[in-house]
């Protein structure tokens, strides 16, 4: 670590002490994602368990809540559920022999353990310099101090494949060599290139492993390849021109010795706006768990005006259902914040009825509709209600087209907008939503996270009431569930 990096360190973490007292009680915190101290928060970076606890890293500038040079912000846990703000692990401050830099960000990346080390991998950007992005390696012996690498940047240049948008870089190891894929793009096409390593200071670069079929963005951002269950996924951040678009997960087979990715089908991760730049770790009890930036570009954000932006989603487990469906599931760990259980089952509803003993603030519902026999065409839920319902969340369940429909026009004072995902009743003709609300957040598992649909909403804090309606007709609800959440943060 050069002494500059030491000082840029020093200084953000002085400032983030000074002035996390000043934002910890503005009006828009969350009770139980994880959010920065203080300044602006965007892509998880570095997702690792390591010497027995998870450690996030990410995309963080603490000196203002709005984007600028990027540093790493660091926080750990024991459980994905309560996490403790560790001291800022990197920040901008080389110059690189090769011409390039890191002066103006050291941008996303992954981490991996070797020989009881913690290596962070990341992008050093730069502006007008060539070339514009390497990638490069910091190092740690106690998983919170990093010094970064003498042999930066061990990336020094984008392959004749790629661009000098080459960034992101995602390490992982494959019996006895280490594999990075890096995001970039050529010829209006995203692509994924693919690295290997017996070190993780010398790279080898294969190829492209994989790249969109032309509908799948012109740019690649924040790749992450690995082996769930019996196949391997491909998670991506797609761009089409400055237009940051859903991530998607695409399946099929990874033939290393070809270096090859072999597409074969892809789904949207989150019918939501505010989920981005996905990453996953796989832990030591073998689930496959992602984390994803609750937020996306050019959005609204009334938080700023507190002084700070940005959070991360509730941890997911990437797996498959009985009828070998990919679902996400938010992790078994959340039930331990549950408190204050209220049940109740089999009733109609007819026009509006008025969910009982709900606070809407930090609270889990699990209901279960009865599709078969509901002759309402058009039922659901409205949330974080006022009192004379003119500020709500609307989410509907449009038996006809079978969508859910989350309308987010009289939401408050965050994004507007209407977001539709799919939906298939089960074969005993249910649905089943599970919603995670938050002070300013919306979390909305269909069918046990067949689908997922995320969105940050800034209502008023007196609007905690929730409503069941059906437009027409009857819907059958066979039971629901609701929980208030404890806050994990003090």
């Amino acid at each position: 670590m050069t002494n500059n990096h030491s000082e840029q360190v020093i200084k953000a973490n002085i400032y983030i002490n000074q002035e996390q007292e000043k934002v910890k009680n503005s009006k828009y915190r969350l009770n139980y994602h994880l959010m920065p101290p203080v300044g602006w928060m965007n892509d998880p970076n570095g997702f690792v368990q390591y010497n027995g606890e998870y450690h996030l890293f990410y995309q963080h500038y603490p000196y203002a809540p709005k984007w600028g040079p990027m540093h790493w912000g660091h926080a750990k846990s024991r459980d994905l559920v309560n996490w403790e703000h560790l001291p800022v692990a990197l920040a901008p401050s080389e110059y690189y022999d090769n011409g390039s830099m890191d002066d103006h960000g050291c941008f996303s990346g992954s981490a991996i353990e070797k020989d009881n080390e913690l290596y962070l991998f990341y992008t050093g950007h730069s502006i007008e310099r060539e070339p514009m992005q390497v990638q490069c390696i910091a190092k740690s012996e106690d998983g919170i101090h990093f010094i970064k690498e003498n042999q930066n940047p061990v990336v020094d240049y984008f392959p004749k494949d790629g661009s000098k948008d080459f960034r992101d870089p995602k390490v992982w190891q494959y019996d006895d060599q280490y594999y990075m894929v890096v995001g970039s793009k050529k010829d209006g096409k995203g692509k994924a290139l693919l690295y290997h390593s017996s070190n993780l200071i010398e790279w080898g670069y294969r190829g492209v492993v994989a790249e969109s079929n032309g509908k799948q963005g012109d740019m690649w951002e924040c790749p992450d390849l690995f082996p769930l269950v019996k196949e391997h996924a491909l998670i991506l951040s797609p761009m089409n021109g400055e237009k940051n678009e859903k991530p998607i997960i695409i399946f099929g087979e990874m033939d290393y010795k070809a270096a090859k990715f072999s597409k074969e089908r892809s789904i949207l991760l989150d019918y939501g706006h505010d989920f981005y730049a996905p990453q996953t770790l796989k832990d030591e009890k073998g689930r496959r768990i992602m984390i994803g930036w609750m937020d996306m570009w050019f959005s609204k954000r009334p938080s700023e005006e507190g002084g700070w932006a940005g959070a991360m989603t509730v941890p997911r487990e990437l797996t498959y259902n009985h009828n070998s469906i990919f679902i996400q599931q938010p992790i078994e760990e959340l039930k331990t914040l549950r408190k204050n259980h209220h049940h109740i089952e089999d009733f109609d509803i007819y026009g509006v009825r008025r969910f009982p003993k709900f606070d809407g603030n930090g609270s889990e519902l699990c209901i279960d509709f009865d599709i078969v026999n509901s002759d309402s065409p058009v039922f659901g839920l409205h949330l974080r209600c006022s009192t004379d319902r003119s500020e709500k969340t609307i989410i509907k369940v449009d038996k006809i087209n079978e969508e859910i429909i989350v309308d987010l026009t009289s939401a408050g004072k965050g994004e507007s907008g209407i977001y539709k995902a799919p939906y298939k009743p089960t074969i005993d003709g249910k649905l089943n939503l599970r919603i995670f609300l938050d002070i300013t957040s919306i979390e909305i598992f269909v069918n046990h996270g067949e689908q997922v649909i995320t969105n940050r909403i800034y209502p008023h804090t007196a609007s905690k009431e929730v409503d069941l309606f059906a437009e027409m007709g009857k819907a059958r609800v066979l039971k629901a569930d609701k929980w208030s959440l404890k806050s994990v943060w003090k």
